[in-house]
């Protein structure tokens, strides 16, 4: 079991307690409001404690109905994908999903504590719910497309991608726009109906899966480059359950007048985004401590 499984399955567990947590509340509610007990009396002369008990149950029950759907439908993704890589986009795009439904909750439980009745109220501003469906078209569709883009698997946190010149690794997908982190460390907006109707080039999503770093070694440097890729490669072995290390090579692609800029790759078994970023951590220390042996030789 991949680490993101057993973090999702220990989140999931807290949800279930919470669940029944919530359920139980929802019973006591129900039982003191409508059963005929010493606290009727009480809520047939006091209309607004008995608004605010009505909002509450309403909110327990949209959010319990909200819930169970999720606890069902994530279930059920983690059983089909057992024995293979669950996919983060997935479950953040039920994450989201459930966040703007309870929004929803909320807004008609406000309604139900202040005595609104909310079809009514939706009826009587039909004209100004048509200009404010206007006014955020654009927000609607980048939450459609947001929500298109976490469902498919054709995008994942962590891909490398190019979206037009923009070029980085997928660090978030809200409702609203995805971020991308390029490798110099800056953050890049791009709105999710962009990013769904522009070409894009996802470098994470090739059929050997190949790992794939550039660097630039100036001339001052001993550059032995049989070495280099002997170091490189053997920085790969704590990995070889992942990583094909006789797939590795080293290779120039530029020539510069003070430097060369060389490319290690490498096909990787699993294409987990958090073991990948191990491995290249422990690549580019290892380029790191042969340049800095180099230099005092």
């Amino acid at each position: 079991m991949n680490q993101l499984k057993s973090i999702i399955k220990n989140q999931e567990n807290i949800r279930r307690r919470n669940f029944f947590l919530k359920f139980l509340l929802l019973v006591v509610l129900i039982t003191a409001f409508e059963s005929n007990s010493w606290f009727s009396p009480f809520f047939d002369t006091h209309i607004i404690a008995s608004n605010l008990i009505r909002a509450a149950i309403f909110l327990l029950s949209g959010n319990l109905i909200i819930s169970l759907a999720r606890i069902i439908t994530l279930q059920f993704y983690l059983k089909r994908t057992e024995e293979s890589r669950v996919q983060p986009n997935f479950v953040i795009g039920i994450d989201r999903l459930s966040t703007l439904l309870n929004i929803m909750i909320i807004l008609i439980t406000m309604m139900l504590a202040f005595g609104v009745r909310p079809l009514e109220f939706l009826t009587s501003i039909t004209i100004v719910a048509a200009a404010i469906a206007l006014l955020t078209k654009d927000y609607i569709t980048n939450i459609v497309n947001g929500l298109i883009m976490m469902f498919s698997d054709q995008l994942e946190i962590g891909d490398k991608i190019l979206i037009g010149k923009s070029m980085g690794f997928i660090r978030d997908i809200t409702l609203i726009n995805m971020e991308l982190k390029t490798e110099t460390g800056e953050i890049i907006i791009i709105p999710n109906t962009l990013a769904l109707t522009s070409e894009v080039v996802n470098y994470s999503k090739n059929n050997s899966h190949q790992v794939i770093l550039d660097s630039e070694i100036p001339f001052y440097s001993a550059i032995l480059l049989n070495d280099l890729e002997s170091a490189l490669s053997h920085s790969l072995r704590e990995f070889s359950d992942h990583v094909f290390i006789d797939g590795a090579q080293l290779t120039i692609i530029e020539r510069k007048p003070e430097s060369i800029i060389v490319r290690f790759q490498f096909p990787i078994k699993s294409g987990e985004k958090i073991i990948e970023k191990n491995v290249k951590k422990t690549v580019n220390q290892a380029l790191i401590n042969w340049s800095n042996e180099n230099r005092k030789a």
